[in-house]
């Protein structure tokens, strides 16, 4: 480890007396706000709170997982120029490791913790995918851009108020496409839906355990537990390796679907996962 930040401070270093990043660059030239976030749902709640006032870079990139992800020396120059972090706050993996050095790199941007006022599920950092925790973690991002740019601070909330309406809607409309599930148990390889579950009365059973691959004896008991609950579709993250839910859905004669919990387009994202749930 110690081997590794030695490495990585190094190359920070080279990076920031090197050629300033394109996207660092543009926000400085634009009179844009540098917001950082460490996945790709923020990036949708910052920018349409912030419209055209901010330029947002994403730590965690698509096909990545937050769980062992190691951030690029050009995102921290890019880190070492933003006005506000704004971080999950829920334990994410890649913020236990990373969030102290990342902070040291930019002492003075402001830093939101998105999880405040959230009633967090122990173990389970995922608190994005429930549109609820949606509407606080934007509000947080609201008080950080108003903290930033106060003579901005009403358009802002204007801003603020007309998604807090898309994620009322959004909201709605998942629980009345969830509201015919007869079988509310499903089973998952990444037990990423716990919010979810919690706000639509379901119940996820999960494959992995603490982040590890699942072991023999425990794909022999995800099959039997499917089985018990009459259970025929495997609900896969794309960040993930498949092997093991392929292996369970077919001796459970079902089939695997994948549902992305860290996708860009939070709103349209959730819709399809409602829609893929309602079908099984």
């Amino acid at each position: 480890m110690k081997l590794r930040n030695m490495i990585l401070i190094g190359l920070v270093a080279m990076c920031l007396i090197g050629t300033t990043p394109v996207q660092a660059l543009q926000a400085e030239k634009e009179g844009k706000i540098g917001v950082i976030v460490t996945i790709l749902p923020q990036a949708e709640f910052v920018e349409k709170i912030g419209g055209n006032r901010v330029s947002v870079m994403v730590m965690v990139p698509p096909g990545a997982s937050p769980h062992s992800y190691e951030p690029k020396p050009d995102q921290l120059v890019q880190v070492s120029k933003a006005k506000m972090y704004a971080k999950v706050g829920s334990g994410v993996e890649f913020e236990r490791v990373w969030m102290d050095k990342i902070i040291n790199t930019n002492r003075e941007m402001v830093v939101v913790n998105c999880s405040r006022g959230i009633e967090l599920i122990e173990g389970d950092p995922h608190v994005w995918l429930s549109p609820k925790n949606a509407k606080i973690m934007v509000d947080s991002i609201y008080k950080g851009l108003a903290q930033i740019d106060p003579s901005n601070s009403e358009y802002y909330s204007k801003n603020r108020e007309a998604y807090l309406r898309g994620l009322d809607d959004l909201n709605k409309g998942i629980a009345e496409s969830l509201s015919g599930m007869k079988n509310r148990k499903i089973l998952v390889y990444h037990p990423a839906w716990g919010y979810f579950c919690r706000d639509y009365n379901l119940e996820q059973l999960a494959i992995e355990k603490e982040g590890k691959e699942p072991t023999p004896r425990g794909i022999a008991s995800a099959i039997e537990q499917a089985k018990e609950n009459n259970i025929t579709v495997v609900f896969a993250s794309p960040q993930f390796n498949q092997k093991s839910a392929e292996v369970i859905a077919r001796e459970i004669n079902g089939k695997v679907i994948l549902i992305d919990p860290l996708a860009k387009n939070y709103t349209e994202n959730l819709r399809k996962v409602a829609e893929s749930l309602a079908k099984i």
